[in-house]
């Protein structure tokens, strides 16, 4: 029996050491390879374009949306275009202000500084960001009361490029000092296949078109869900000795997983189940939902309800959250 495959809200966790080590491989290398976003990417690559004619260091960058969409291999396309080093952090590994000044005072000339989920940076380092992004110079207390004084540290000309799912977490002031902000979306399923074409290749797994569709259809117009899922295809056809991934192998593999046409998987449907049995269909709010479901709000705010939002099955509504009739048709079929 093959290894038991994440669920879909699964698949939206933080991903483990070797489940990065596969996506880093399967990552965009050239802007060529990156398939999707294509208004971002022409915004993103005039302004590389301009810049490096004028010798200057790329305006400081956001890039939000729900996770798995490509904001961390945008910020390496980026940095490569830009033809400087590249330093990868997260809001939660910079936890004071010293974290941020080592980092900062290592980096070169027009080098570029990813911090994944921005938003968790601590209120602290994020103010001694303000004049490191305007003025390029760090302001750092040395002493404290009434000997205190205040030591500013010039620092090379660089470009801070944030991801964050959670935009609105962000202080206005901080957004503001970001030249360009671009927003990734869902994608369309068309897209997905051509990233799972690519992606079957470097697997080396034989993957049929009607495979690759029903693949794209089910991950939640996620490009990390659907690597995710095509790694988890191929272990099931490797234990069954299936030498050509075809549409009957993802229907029986996704099937047996509990991963639906749609790509809900039990969480999603257990969250829609209970508000249509316990709760008449909604209107209920968070904190009574998440009772309910016996899980945190954050869990359902963050992992369960987007992507019920973005298909239309769910409503947020003054009142609380609300099954729709999409929703209802969809579940009467399981």
């Amino acid at each position: 029996m093959p290894k038991q495959l994440k669920t879909a809200t699964d698949l939206d966790q933080p991903i483990t050491p070797e489940e990065e080590q596969l996506l880093t491989s399967l990552r965009a290398q050239k802007w060529e390879q990156f398939y999707g976003q294509d208004n971002i990417k022409q915004a993103l690559r005039i302004a590389i374009q301009a810049t490096k004619q004028r010798l200057e260091s790329l305006d400081h960058t956001l890039l939000y949306g729900p996770p798995g969409l490509g904001k961390t291999t945008l910020a390496h396309l980026i940095a490569k275009e830009l033809g400087v080093n590249i330093r990868v952090t997260s809001g939660t590994a910079i936890s004071k202000t010293g974290d941020l000044a080592a980092i900062l005072t290592s980096l070169e000339p027009g080098d570029v500084l990813f911090v994944d989920e921005i938003h968790r940076l601590p209120k602290a380092v994020e103010e001694t960001l303000y004049p490191a992004m305007e003025d390029y110079a760090l302001d750092i207390v040395i002493g404290k009361g009434p000997s205190a004084r205040t030591l500013r540290l010039e620092l090379p000309k660089f470009t801070l490029i944030g991801a964050t799912t959670r935009f609105g977490l962000l202080a206005g002031p901080f957004r503001d000092r970001f030249g360009l902000v671009h927003r990734l979306t869902y994608y369309l399923p068309e897209s997905l296949v051509t990233i799972l074409d690519q992606a079957s290749k470097k697997l080396e797994v034989k993957l049929d078109q009607k495979a690759s569709l029903a693949i794209a259809r089910r991950a939640r117009g996620t490009p990390r869900i659907a690597l995710k899922l095509l790694k988890r295809i191929r272990d099931f056809a490797q234990v069954n000795q299936i030498q050509v991934v075809d549409l009957a192998t993802v229907t029986a593999a996704l099937n047996m997983y509990r991963i639906d046409e749609q790509g809900l998987d039990e969480h999603d449907r257990t969250l829609l189940m209970q508000l249509i049995t316990k709760h008449g269909g909604g209107p209920v709010g968070l904190t009574t939902l998440a009772a309910t479901l016996n899980e945190d709000t954050g869990t359902i705010e963050e992992v369960i309800e987007p992507y019920l939002l973005q298909i239309g099955f769910l409503k947020r509504t003054p009142k609380g959250r609300v099954v729709t009739d999409v929703a209802r048709k969809h579940l009467a079929k399981k």
